[in-house]
């Protein structure tokens, strides 16, 4: 089974409650209602509640295809290591892409909120001001930077605290919408049935958006070399961490469309929490669900740099994109040039973004770019995990539904939601998200020439690697104690 924990990356730093909170986190729950709620009600109108069910199904079964595979191949680049050893390495290097350039615009799409969400606090007259935004943004993006570049430990303390909050106030807020007495409509279980969308192009577009709601959890994979019992954990906090963010999207979109009529939602953009807290708690609920969505998105910044820094770290160390990317700093064991180059990247798409418009066009545009890139390496990854499985699905029922027929499911969805929105799309997002996907095809290019060795890769094969694994000798009990100080575990 490979392994490549003794490349620079400290190992054990994560224990399994730390990797949930960062499985949480990474899909940021606040900050994901906030920023497309509106965006998705637009879409699909009152099938919000069925667009992120009929996702979350396919969702999970891409879930179980990273934890299988990360039970075979342990490695930070996960998506891009593992395409690449089963599928194509041409088809490995597009999924790291698609997976850095996503998270590289997300740096922008998620801290405009952030900024303009603190000044509505602070100033309230220059919220609506963009190039004030993205320079408040790009505040809260350098003290993340500089928290992911201090290691990982810092990093889980500074999430723990943060992301701790900011569940508080979201499930308290739960309690207080149930016991609302006000609303503008009736529920009807006809929101969670397919009769609301327009069309299956409706359909995709809506698959799309929320793909962009559950985005993130999986860090736990890319973190897998600085965790302890990897091959279990990674996988174990990812389903956790999408069965919790998913009742949570749920319980909010509901209320959405309870309590605030159609015209209140659309007018409120990115701000939607922030009015359905007034609408539940009348003078402070509103501030209240802005400091959570303020801690969301400094949260998620915070994974999606651990995520985009250890996939390049990954494709560094391979030389497939410049080596320099793959050196770990000698004293905080992590990855500094590429943690230095995603916010050299970051920041040039600030100034952009400061002379781009208004902050909700951005964020529309950029979640949809966004859920292009999603779905194709998750995609992808569903695939890589059957054909990586294919010796094993036959063996028993369990293996041919959780390792074949759900993930190929779930990579079937994704590929469709992929195509059919194609025409949904707004010039811009398409060009960002079809644009992206072929800027990676001249790196690739260029390394690929050079002839590195992730171009001949060794095949992936779980009977193989899991029959390696029996053979390993587990580790003494003295050495998980000694680890024990560094993380927590259960």
């Amino acid at each position: 089974m490979r392994t490549t924990t003794s490349r620079g990356l400290q190992p054990n730093v994560l224990g399994t409650f730390d990797t949930i909170v960062m499985a949480v986190a990474g899909s940021a729950p606040a900050y994901s209602l906030a920023a497309t709620t509106a965006v998705l009600f637009g879409a699909v109108g009152l099938a919000g509640p069925a667009a992120l069910l009929y996702c979350a199904i396919p969702m999970l079964g891409i879930v179980l295809a990273y934890a299988r595979l990360g039970r075979i191949d342990v490695n930070a680049g996960a998506g891009y290591s593992w395409v690449g050893r089963t599928l194509h390495p041409f088809l490995g290097f597009l999924s790291g892409w698609a997976l850095v350039f996503a998270a590289t615009v997300f740096m922008v799409a998620g801290s405009l909120p952030a900024g303009s969400l603190t000044l509505a606090l602070l100033a309230p007259d220059l919220a609506s001001s963009t190039p004030l935004a993205a320079a408040v943004g790009a505040c809260w993006f350098l003290l993340m930077l500089g928290v992911v570049l201090g290691g990982t430990r810092l990093t889980v303390r500074a999430q723990l605290l943060m992301s701790g909050v900011e569940m508080a106030i979201l499930l308290a807020f739960v309690a207080a919408a149930v016991a609302h007495r006000g609303r503008a409509v009736a529920f009807d279980w006809g929101w969670f049935g397919l009769g609301h969308f327009h069309g299956p192009e409706g359909f995709a577009a809506g698959a799309l958006i929320a793909a962009f709601y559950y985005w993130g959890w999986d860090v736990t994979s890319n973190l897998s070399e600085e965790t302890r019992d990897s091959r279990r954990t990674a996988g174990l906090a990812a389903l956790v961490g999408v069965g919790f963010v998913f009742l949570l999207f749920e319980a909010y979109t509901v209320a959405v469309n309870v309590l605030l009529p159609a015209d209140r939602i659309e007018a409120a953009g990115a701000n939607v929490l922030a009015v359905l807290g007034q609408e539940i708690w009348p003078g402070v609920g509103g501030k209240l669900l802005v400091v959570a969505v303020i801690l969301s998105t400094v949260a998620t910044l915070e994974t999606t740099l651990l995520q985009v820094t250890r996939s390049l770290f990954a494709m560094g160390r391979d030389r497939t994109l410049p080596a320099a990317l793959g050196r770990v700093h000698r004293r905080w064991n992590t990855p500094w040039v590429a943690v230095a180059a995603v916010g050299a990247a970051a920041l040039a798409l600030f100034a952009a973004a400061a002379a781009a418009g208004s902050v909700q066009r951005i964020l529309r545009d950029a979640v949809s770019a966004i859920g292009l890139q999603i779905a194709f390496y998750y995609g992808l990854a569903g695939i890589a995990a059957v054909v990586a499985y294919k010796s094993l699905l036959l063996r028993s029922v369990k293996n041919f539904l959780l390792g074949g027929v759900w993930p190929l499911l779930g990579s079937a969805f994704m590929l469709w939601a992929f195509v059919a929105s194609l025409g949904e799309l707004s010039t811009t997002a398409l060009t960002i998200g079809l644009g992206g996907l072929a800027a990676g095809l001249v790196p690739m290019a260029v390394y690929w020439r050079k002839g590195s060795d992730y171009y001949r890769p060794a095949r992936l094969d779980a009977s193989r690697a899991l029959a390696a694994a029996g053979e390993a000798a587990p580790a003494p009990p003295r050495t998980r104690l000694r680890d024990k100080s560094y993380a927590t575990d259960f």
